[in-house]
Order: C-alpha cells, then structure tokens, then sequence
C-alpha cells in the first residue's frame, strides 16, 4: 500500500501541526513495514526530520499553490491509494482522505482567530470533513466538537486516536537542564513554564494575570514565568498584558524554541502552566516524561485530576 502525507509543516515552525506529522512519519517508519510511505513536504531542509526509509517530494510553501495545484500534481504523479492531511486537503483530490482534525476551535470560538482566517478554515476544513474517508482526532471532547458543529455527519467516520509524547521527551539531570537554560535564555532562578504559540485561545493573558495575583499574594515567591512560544498576530495584547501585570520584570518571552531546547526548559521547570482554552494538546502530555508538576484550568476538556502526579492548586484561570 502506497501513503502519502501532506507533511508541509515540517520545518516550517508550525510548533503542535509540525510535532504531530514528524511523530506520525517516525511511527509509520517503525511499523508500516508493509507500505510505501511518501511525505510532501515543502522545506528543503524538512528531510532532515524525516525518517531514512520515508520518501519526499516537494510541494509549494504558499497554501493557495499547495491546496489548489501541488498536491494535485504530486498525487497523479505519485498515484498513492491515500492521502493524510492535517485538517485541509486539496480541492478534487482523487484519492481517499484521511483527515486529522485536532479541534473545531474556528467555528466554537471565532473571536480568537482574524476573520480572514475563521473564513478560510470553515470553507476548506468543511470541505475536507465532508469529503475525507475518515477523520481522527486526539480525544472524545474533540470529537463530539467535530460532529456538533458538522451536523450530519457519520459518526463511525469520526475516530478518537489519542496523542503521546514524543520518546525525545525524557528526563535528563536537572542540574544540568538548569544550567543549560541558563546559560541559553539566562534564566537562573526557579521559573514557571508555558509553552504555546501567542494565541487568543491558548489564554497567555489568563496565566499572566494569575501569576501576578500569585506575586503579589505571595511576594516571597522568587519564580519567573518563562513563555515559549512563537509570536503572532496577538502578540501585542499578551505583551501589553504583561505590561499591565505589575509583575513584568519576571515574565520572559522566550519566543519559539527548538525540541532540544524545550527537554531542558521541561526537566529544568518547577512548575508547568497549561492554561489553554483549545488547540492541539501535545504539550500537556511533553512534561510528564521529566516529571514535573504541572497546573492546568478546570474546565469540560481539561479536568481537575488534570494536575500533575502530585495535587497542584489551579493557578490558570480563564
């Protein structure tokens, strides 16, 4: 059997989409030994993510060329007998699709997206939804979203495959995970971590405000809040947030961090925020291989035995 995937986030900074595809490309290398496996990918330097035995073929960075021409092309070329795609694929495929839809965030909550964005998923996720052979996502809550919001849809098409950490997620000593994040981001004293691109919904603003009630609460406390994370179009809000906070001289915007990196900043945290109100959930499940305590807020799709291995009060609120 010949699968191909639209494997364009590698590389690309993508952060949870780019984790996602890279983990599933290593799983099928390691168990697929039966099938032939392509990945469309759209850096030059995405083969070096990309394991030995998995093929790549080129397709265009630009969405437009990608989703209207590249993958169209590749896919008469190539003639697989499927295509997984996160989320889109392209317009008149001619294979069978295999979508994972991670969340319907876009259609549950639009004021945490631009409008041309909103406009952009429900035309080309609906498409893809209605049309795709089968659709996975990584819990029940995600999946009930995806059949409410796309009324009509079979409910034996819509599968829960839940999401694992990455086997590079481990621990390692945390002396030395402490003294490379200070020597890397010049964090020397304990800190809280976050870890999410600077979105609406992964609730940067929130977990300010909660730390700064905790300083100011608890005035002793000598923690940092270090925040990993690229920066986006609410950039500027979750800055000024901070600002605001009282407390700006311990926050730190560390922006995006590569995966080695980011083992330090997890083994070498005392605490890991997960203030998130919807998303891709890979970084909930990356800090429990160093095991580190770890906070979250309590809501329908986070519960409150969502706190680490040891009770840990909430300190993340929406």
């Amino acid at each position: 059997m010949r699968i191909a995937i639209d494997a364009h986030a590698i590389g690309r900074r993508l952060t949870g989409n780019e984790v996602y595809v890279r983990s599933l490309l290593h799983a099928f290398a390691g168990q697929a030994e039966d099938c032939e496996i392509l990945a469309y990918v759209s850096e030059r330097e995405a083969r070096a993510f990309v394991p030995d035995r998995i093929q790549t073929r080129r397709v265009a960075s630009n969405p437009f060329l990608r989703l209207a021409f590249g993958l169209n092309n590749r896919i008469r070329q190539d003639r697989p007998d499927l295509l997984h795609v996160q989320y889109t694929a392209p317009a008149g495929c001619s294979v069978p699709v295999v979508a994972t839809v991670h969340d319907v965030s876009y259609l549950e909550h639009p004021e945490y997206f631009t409008r041309q964005r909103v406009w952009q998923l429900r035309l080309t996720v609906g498409r893809t939804v209605r049309q795709a052979a089968k659709i996975l996502t990584g819990t029940e809550a995600a999946r009930n979203a995806i059949l409410k919001v796309y009324p009509g849809l079979d409910e034996c098409k819509v599968a829960v495959v839940p999401l694992a950490a990455s086997p590079e997620f481990r621990p390692v000593s945390r002396d030395a995970a402490s003294a490379a994040v200070r020597a890397r981001y010049d964090i020397g004293g304990p800190y809280i971590l976050s870890v999410g691109d600077l979105q609406p919904r992964k609730n940067h603003v929130g977990l300010i405000r909660a730390f700064s009630r905790l300083v100011k609460a608890y005035p002793q406390l000598p923690h940092q809040l270090a925040m990993v994370g690229k920066p986006t179009w609410f950039s500027d809000a979750v800055r000024d947030a901070a600002r605001a906070s009282g407390a700006q001289e311990r926050i730190r915007f560390l922006g995006f961090v590569p995966d080695d990196d980011l083992l330090q900043l997890y083994n070498a945290c005392d605490c890991f925020a997960f203030p998130r109100l919807r998303g891709i959930r890979l970084p909930a499940l990356e800090p429990w291989p160093a095991d580190g305590r770890w906070s979250a807020p309590t809501h329908r799709r986070c519960p409150r035995w969502w706190t680490g291995r040891d009770p840990v009060r909430p300190v993340c609120h929406r």
